[in-house]
């Protein structure tokens, strides 16, 4: 079964292993393979929870509509840093503020999800619904491979909370 809680959990663990790798790039030409691929996956992973899990958590969670609106919040705080990022020469001091703060954003929101949104979903959502929404997510990702048809805009909080209650 591929509960879509633990493949976000997998996504998770290969940010931080990112950012990490970041930690130990010895050149532009390193950091860039290395954020280009990272960046790209945040993006990803961002769209797929927008698309597939915060749709049930904001109408079933305990507190749904709040750590909703705050997820989209931070999706949208990590996508303006990774936005700022490609604004300025990699490896400058411009391109490192915009990747850092990319980085703290991610952190709070990794931290938050795991610790507030993702368990408020295990404890309302069946076994069935995790396995077909870690189905969904699956096919997600096989069909926007390299981040193909997908719009990496901002999204209005409230306005989501409102539009998937």
């Amino acid at each position: 079964m591929d509960d879509i809680t633990a493949l976000i959990l997998d996504d998770h663990a290969a940010f931080r292993r990112g950012f990490a790798r970041l930690d130990d790039a010895r050149d532009e030409q390193e950091l860039l393979a290395i954020w280009e691929a990272l960046a790209l996956h945040l993006d990803i992973h961002a769209e797929a929870e927008e698309a597939i899990l915060y749709p049930h958590l904001v109408r079933h969670g305990d507190d749904g509509e709040a750590e909703t609106a705050d997820a989209v919040g931070d999706h949208n705080k990590i996508r303006d840093a990774i936005a700022e990022s490609k604004l300025h020469p990699v490896g400058s001091e411009q391109w490192w503020a915009a990747v850092w703060q990319a980085r703290r954003e991610n952190s709070e929101h990794l931290a938050e999800e795991e610790d507030e949104a993702l368990p408020d979903f295990r404890r309302h959502a069946g076994t069935e619904l995790r396995a077909e929404l870690g189905r969904r997510w699956l096919t997600f990702y096989g069909e926007h491979k390299n981040g193909r048809n997908l719009p990496f805009r901002d999204k209005d909080p409230e306005r989501y909370v409102r539009e998937h209650r």
